[in-house]
């Protein structure tokens, strides 16, 4: 059987050796460990920004301040960890302090931004000067062409990368809950072939390649052949990932994965204004019924008010990131019931190259 090697691919003057990006899990579920971790193994790590700080001492009381000073240690830990690996942090757009954060990751030379939770329209000039590539994660090719449109006329630059997430993400996503119950959306192969469509203009003009990555539902090593066959450059995986020895979760979270059923697959109403996808447990059971009244408000997003917001998600992911999964939001993808076992980060990059190259 003639095996075909999976190929690395160029983020401008970055050589990604394995096309596997490790999807940003937050709060906490994505640190400084896993992302060092894939990246050593030759992908790319990517650490949560979103509350970052969470376990910092003063983090009530200085949230912002606690959140930039986490995010700096654990980039400079993960480059300690995985020496010449590639690192990106994930910024939600809809987060208050995204200036702030995406200069101190600039700062601290990390090699990718990657920005999804709205359109981060004014990321160039933060990271102008510098090596630090930059990434929107978008949902469809009028996403992607709006962003490439007014980065060309406003900062004469394009994208240095798109990722493309479909339906079956973890997480915020973006469709309505409408389009996601009554499947109307387009699917990832469909969306993949759009977006690579929508970005041709700008590579022309430019004369680069930029590449786009599929996410969203990613699960298996066939997964990543098709989407490379569709045109993408390489793949983003998270829910594969929180099974690792690796992963910053708690035990229980990682446990709530490998004990979960297809059923327990379901969405959740989110503060940030976006439908979100979670395991069904006793907290997701109690937002059907009523709100969770916010104790404590971090003013930590943009379009969240503490008075008619269901639950703060803060709290909720803080809860269940540190064990306490029945008083917290544990995001998944689609596919976490698959989840079986943990298994080391080596041994899930080996087995998932392995399957692509069988059907590639």
């Amino acid at each position: 059987m003639n095996i075909k090697k999976l190929n690395s691919f160029k983020l401008g003057d970055l050589n990604v050796k394995i096309p596997i990006i490790q999807g940003a899990m937050g709060v906490g579920v994505s640190l400084s460990k896993l992302a060092a971790a894939v990246a050593k193994e030759g992908g790319i790590g990517v650490i949560s920004g979103v509350q970052i700080g969470f376990d910092e001492e003063d983090f009530i009381k200085n949230n912002q301040e606690a959140n930039v000073r986490a995010l700096r240690k654990h980039i400079q830990k993960a480059k300690e960890l995985c020496k010449d690996g590639i690192l990106g942090v994930n910024l939600l757009a809809a987060m208050k302090n995204y200036k702030d954060m995406a200069m101190a990751a600039v700062e601290e030379e990390i090699d990718l931004i990657i920005s999804g939770a709205g359109l981060p329209l004014d990321l160039p000039p933060i990271v102008e000067n510098s090596k630090t590539k930059i990434a929107p994660i978008v949902s469809s090719g009028k996403a992607a062409a709006l962003i490439c449109k007014v980065w060309d006329k406003k900062y004469k630059r394009t994208s240095d990368m798109f990722i493309v997430e479909g339906p079956n993400a973890g997480g915020h996503l973006g469709f309505s809950k409408e389009e996601l119950e009554s499947a109307s959306h387009k699917n990832l192969e469909e969306l993949v072939v759009e977006v690579v469509e929508a970005i041709k203009p700008y590579e022309e003009k430019y004369n680069v390649k930029i590449p786009v990555i599929a996410a969203g539902g990613v699960f298996t090593g066939e997964d990543i052949a098709r989407y490379i066959k569709l045109g993408a450059s390489g793949v983003q995986m998270g829910t594969r990932f929180v099974a690792t020895h690796e992963c910053d979760a708690h035990i229980n979270f990682k446990n709530t994965y490998v004990n979960s059923k297809e059923e327990d697959m379901r969405l959740v109403k989110s503060p940030v204004g976006m439908p979100g996808r979670a395991v069904n447990n006793e907290f997701t059971k109690r937002l059907d019924i009523e709100n969770v009244p916010v104790k404590r408000c971090y003013d930590c997003l943009v379009p969240c008010n503490p008075k008619d917001t269901p639950y703060c998600i803060s709290q909720a992911l803080i809860n269940s990131v540190t064990g306490n999964i029945d008083e917290g939001l544990v995001f998944s993808g689609s596919n976490a019931y698959k989840v079986d076992k943990i298994v080391s980060v080596k041994e899930l990059i080996e087995e998932l190259v392995s399957e692509a190259e069988k059907n590639l």
